[in-house]
């Protein structure tokens, strides 16, 4: 449903990128917790109990879903998928998927800013236009790209570029928001800053040794980053 919000996009040729890219999951919306349940039903329906761990699964979090499974064998892998790609379509769409705090807030104001915004996921697109439409978020975004966009997937690059070609910048006019390795890897391989998030549900230790270029407790931060101002 589409909330009533107040956007007006100015020319802004102060700023020091003019794109910021964001993944979802554990990013913008509070899904590991879901999607982690999700996986443990398929294996649950499918297997009739899951044999891996919580940490297991959440290290596949923001890789493509075929990922997830690989480890098994290709029949057994496509029941998996094809369980999990049916039940996440039923959880998705009770709209258990919360935003982190203050997302709305800096989405709105940097768009008011002038600069532009994309969500660049693994997600499958039907899955993010769901939580999107359920939350009337469509309209912040420039640009969505998903799995089915690029042939390779974080933390090639390809994505990256492919989201500048897209948009009509270089990837140094673009920053990138995440909360995984594979998000501050794939934005090192190409070319663009990126921004690590103090909320993510990731282990922390190994993410901060690949030195983002920003780190941020809170969303607001971004478009201090943005106008290269102090918060």
């Amino acid at each position: 449903m589409k909330k009533n919000r107040k956007m007006t996009r100015k020319k802004n040729e102060k700023l020091k990128y003019k794109c910021v890219l964001y993944d979802f999951d554990g990013t913008l919306a509070d899904s590991v917790p879901l999607i982690i349940l999700n996986q443990q039903m398929a294996y649950e329906e499918v297997m009739g109990h899951c044999p891996r761990t919580e940490e297991d699964l959440r290290s596949y979090i923001g890789l493509p879903l075929v990922d997830t499974f690989a480890m098994h064998d290709k029949e057994t892998a496509q029941k998996l998928l094809d369980s999990y790609l049916r039940i996440n379509i039923e959880l998705l769409n009770k709209d258990m998927i919360p935003l982190f705090d203050g997302v709305e807030e800096e989405l709105l104001k940097l768009k008011n800013m002038g600069v532009m915004q994309g969500i660049m996921s693994a997600k499958r697109r039907t899955s993010l236009d769901i939580t999107l439409n359920l939350k009337g978020y469509s309209d912040f975004f420039d640009l969505l790209v998903t799995k089915e966009d690029t042939e390779k997937h974080k933390p090639d690059p390809e994505p990256y570029l492919y989201c500048a070609k897209k948009l009509g910048i270089k990837p140094s006019e673009m920053i990138y928001v995440g909360d995984a390795k594979g998000d501050i890897l794939g934005a090192q391989n190409a070319g663009v800053d990126s921004v690590f998030v103090e909320w993510s549900r990731m282990p922390k230790e190994g993410i901060l040794e690949l030195k983002p270029t920003y780190v941020i407790k809170e969303m607001k931060e971004l478009s201090c980053i943005i106008s290269g101002s102090e918060l």
